[in-house]
């Protein structure tokens, strides 16, 4: 009978073992599958905000968004009015 016994609690140790390698196992796996989904996230980030700032880069500098070029105001000598006024337009078109 002791050996009936003894054959029940060497297995029950083996499954024991088996489970916990089993778990132990798991939870590496999930370890490095965090890791690697942690570090795909941080790369995929930085991709999506430096084509952001590309974008807005191009579209301020080469785009629509550009500033319009505004005529800078130079000096210009003030020519006198002469003393003859301009005639006035007539609103009659009668020769």
């Amino acid at each position: 009978m002791a050996a009936r016994g003894r054959d029940r609690q060497t297995r029950e140790q083996r499954e024991r073992a088996r489970a916990y390698q089993a778990r132990v196992e798991l939870h590496e796996r999930q370890g490095r599958r965090r890791r690697r989904d942690n570090i795909l996230g941080i790369v995929v980030g930085a991709l999506v905000v430096l084509a952001a700032i590309g974008v807005q880069t191009a579209y301020f500098t080469v785009g629509p968004g550009m500033p319009q070029p505004t005529p800078s105001s130079t000096s210009t000598p003030e020519v006198p009015a002469s003393g003859t006024p301009a005639p006035a337009p007539s609103e009659s078109t009668a020769p």
